[in-house]
């Protein structure tokens, strides 16, 4: 048995996406990328991922096909509404390494993908639902001393409720005004996921001491619903997630939880250090280039000088016999002064 925290949970999330991050998780989810921030990614085992349906296209353009076909509308979208969600179904490591690993992960997303089709609404809402087997699990790897993957499901789809388009005041016929004209599949997230009345047993909403009913948040619906499909299709013994919690994986244990966030210090640790060896060095590299510009610069301010200096040097290294006249005897004063008497 692998280790684990002794209990298996079941753990499901929805994540809201809009026109600007659709392309980064179909890159990730369709392993487009060459390069993945994610070190536990292992390249080689993409091909041991499983498609329960495969995108047809890209995300964006199998939405635009939808919208043109009439499968979806998009009257009344914002601009920047969101107009994709993803579902991301999770177990711990631990449960699949306890009941055969891949095989057995393979046929229980299979019966997970059946309940995202009945949470979403249909599959024709759906752009792909792939079950990621690539994705190593280290420290329960290290642990055991041999591979274990992490496996879980990406399903994204486009959010979509039923409303009715009534015939306004408008319609040439007074009998049609405020029926029914068309019923569309309206791309809508904040309505698919509204949070709902909560019932007591006997399916009358529970009321809060103002009068108002006490709703349930949509999160706590989903998990409901994801836990409850899962129990039906025959995996009793997998918990619900936990209730109130906000964690986005609530079944990782707390022994992976534990060794991760070591691992995650001493990879920081050792950023840090190459990345002050870094700064040191550019520091260094700088240093040396601001000193040989301060040479250059140097060197070209006594160019000038120094071309004078030569040209000296070579005028004054001839032969000094030309130059300079031999020089003749000295007269004395006395002697000066009688050739000087005689002239006259």
């Amino acid at each position: 048995m692998a280790r684990n925290d002794g209990m298996d949970r079941l753990c499901t999330r929805n994540q809201n996406l809009k026109e600007t991050d659709i392309g980064k998780i179909q890159r990730h989810n369709e392993r487009e990328n060459e390069v993945y921030s994610n070190p536990d990614v292992v390249p080689g085992r993409a091909c041991y991922n499983v498609h329960y349906k495969a995108p047809a296209s890209s995300y964006q353009e199998m939405f635009r096909q939808m919208e043109k076909e009439g499968v979806i509308s998009t009257r009344g979208l914002k601009a920047d509404a969101d107009h994709y969600c993803e579902l991301v179904f999770d177990v711990n490591s631990a449960y699949f390494h306890n009941h055969g690993g891949y095989e057995f992960a393979k046929k229980f997303y299979g019966d997970a993908y059946q309940a995202a089709v009945k949470i979403v609404g249909g599959e024709q809402y759906i752009l792909s639902a792939v079950m990621h087997a690539d994705e190593r699990n280290s420290a329960m790897s290290e642990a055991l001393g041999q591979d274990v993957y992490h496996y879980h499901l990406h399903v994204v789809y486009v959010p979509v409720v039923e409303k009715q388009i009534l015939w306004s005041k408008r319609c040439k016929d007074p009998a049609l005004v405020g029926t029914v004209k068309e019923t569309i599949m309206q791309v809508s997230r904040s309505k698919k996921w509204t949070s709902l009345p909560a019932l007591d047993e006997h399916g009358n909403p529970i009321l809060q001491k103002n009068g108002k009913p006490v709703l349930r948040k949509s999160y706590s619906i989903l998990q409901d619903d994801f836990f409850n499909a899962m129990q039906a299709a025959g995996y009793t013994d997998v918990l619900r997630g936990e209730r109130g919690s906000i964690e986005e994986h609530l079944t990782v244990t707390q022994f992976k939880v534990q060794q991760e966030k070591q691992r995650l210090a001493d990879i920081q640790e050792e950023k840090a250090a190459v990345a002050d060896e870094i700064d040191q060095l550019m520091d260094e590299k700088q240093e040396a280039e601001q000193a040989v510009q301060d040479a250059k610069d140097r060197l070209k301010e006594i160019a000038p000088r120094l071309v004078k200096v030569e040209a000296l040097a070579q005028k004054f290294s001839a032969d000094p016999d030309v130059l300079l006249p031999e020089a003749g005897a000295l007269e004395s004063a006395r002697l000066y002064r009688e050739k000087r008497r005689h002239q006259c």
